[in-house]
């Protein structure tokens, strides 16, 4: 038996998210189905990290076992992107792994972007693939409500009821926001996430900056560690889970 790493790249605007679900296509199922096409028997893919409906991925990873031997790389690589590509998933590599490699456990970090873009005409060339707010953003206090959130912290206000991790305690290692013209990146950083924690923080993070909570608020809504007091999460198309180091 043999254990490979994918690199993966999508856009996930019309699947349901990466993993499995009866409502809908997800990244995993396609990718397995040409997996299973190509090697002549089923294997499973599992992947680095659960982005919902509609979240993008420069980076997502995923390992799978097979009982061939992958001898051409390349080739393999080549043939997944014939069938995949329609779909908008793109295989960037392959690489062989230990057989106790797994590709979530072993992870070591997680980076995660956000992409908002800040101006009062609408949205063509990034449609479905960023924030658009109209609102000039204040990022002088959006910054300063980023550093709130650094460390280590229980995240319940984050939180999804759907959520089933087991502790909602994470280390938040870095955040560090960025602008360029009217493009804003929000790059967060933790060796794992909770479901739509994000997404929520970046919520939280718009109505500080654009006045409708105090930075008082904020802190509030944070150190309540109740979901009730969450602003409404960002929409997961300016989300892209942008890299996995291992």
């Amino acid at each position: 038996m043999f254990n490979y790493l994918i690199k993966i790249e999508y856009i996930g605007t019309n699947f349901v998210g990466w993993q499995y679900q009866k409502n809908g296509i997800s990244v995993q199922e396609k990718i397995e189905k040409v997996l299973n096409k190509i090697l002549k028997h089923k294997v499973k893919v599992i992947g680095a990290g659960r982005t919902d409906k509609g979240v993008h991925a420069y980076g997502q990873c995923a390992n799978f076992k097979t009982k061939e031997f992958i001898s051409d790389k390349k080739k393999l690589i080549n043939s997944l992107n014939f069938f995949l590509n329609k779909d908008l998933i793109s295989i960037l590599d392959i690489k062989k792994k230990k057989l106790d490699f797994h590709s979530r456990f072993s992870a070591k970090e997680r980076i995660y972007e956000y992409f908002i873009i800040n101006r009062e005409g609408s949205l063509s060339i990034y449609k479905d693939k960023a924030w658009h707010i109209k609102q000039k953003l204040d990022l002088k206090i959006m910054k300063k409500g980023a550093k709130i959130l650094l460390g280590r912290h229980d995240f319940s206000t984050f939180r999804s009821s759907k959520c089933v991790s087991k502790t909602p305690i994470k280390n938040m290692s870095s955040i560090s926001i960025k602008k360029k013209e009217d493009k804003i990146f929000l790059i967060f950083k933790s060796r794992s996430f909770l479901q739509n924690q994000v997404r929520s923080m970046v919520g939280c993070l718009k109505y500080l900056s654009t006045n409708k909570w105090s930075l008082k608020d904020f802190k509030k809504a944070f150190k309540s560690k109740n979901r009730e007091n969450c602003a409404p999460p960002a929409p997961s198309c300016g989300l892209y889970l942008k890299k996995i180091n291992y």
